[in-house]
């Protein structure tokens, strides 16, 4: 019973991490994937703009100075980074900025996409809707 538990204690810590740096990485992602010089070019931004924008950029310079942040809510930094990059650009730049480099989509949906499309458990959606409503019979 004890290497059960331990061995449960350990694929929950081990799927935590991997959850967590896998936000991490959509976060850095979504750092590196565009050319902020580019951006700034384009949308024709201040130089205050411009350090404003470098300065989210480098925020959390590691998965610790991120993690310390986002470890009980790690979804949380799409809003969080958003929000202040619309603050940033303003509202006008900021819709050509998602017209552009996320083809008008909200930029939280595409990073948020990935996380409710994991295979590993797609299957598990028909057995637990099966449990419950065989199990709701029953207590009635």
């Amino acid at each position: 019973m004890k290497k059960i538990f331990i061995t449960a204690l350990l694929v929950g810590t081990f799927s935590l991490s991997y959850a967590q740096s896998d936000y991490y990485n959509d976060y850095r992602r979504s750092i590196s994937d565009i050319n902020w010089q580019t951006v700034i070019a384009d949308l024709v931004l201040s130089k205050t703009q411009a350090n404003q924008i470098d300065a989210l950029n480098g925020r959390y310079h590691d998965y610790d100075s991120w993690n310390k942040t986002y470890v009980h809510n790690p979804d949380r930094w799409r809003d969080d980074r958003y929000v202040e990059l619309e603050r940033i650009l303003g509202r006008e730049k900021y819709q050509k900025f998602k017209t552009k480099y996320y083809k008008g989509q909200n930029p939280v949906a595409v990073y948020n996409r990935n996380k409710n499309n994991d295979k590993r458990y797609k299957h598990m959606d028909k057995k637990a809707k099966t449990y419950h409503s065989k199990n709701k019979n029953k207590h009635h």
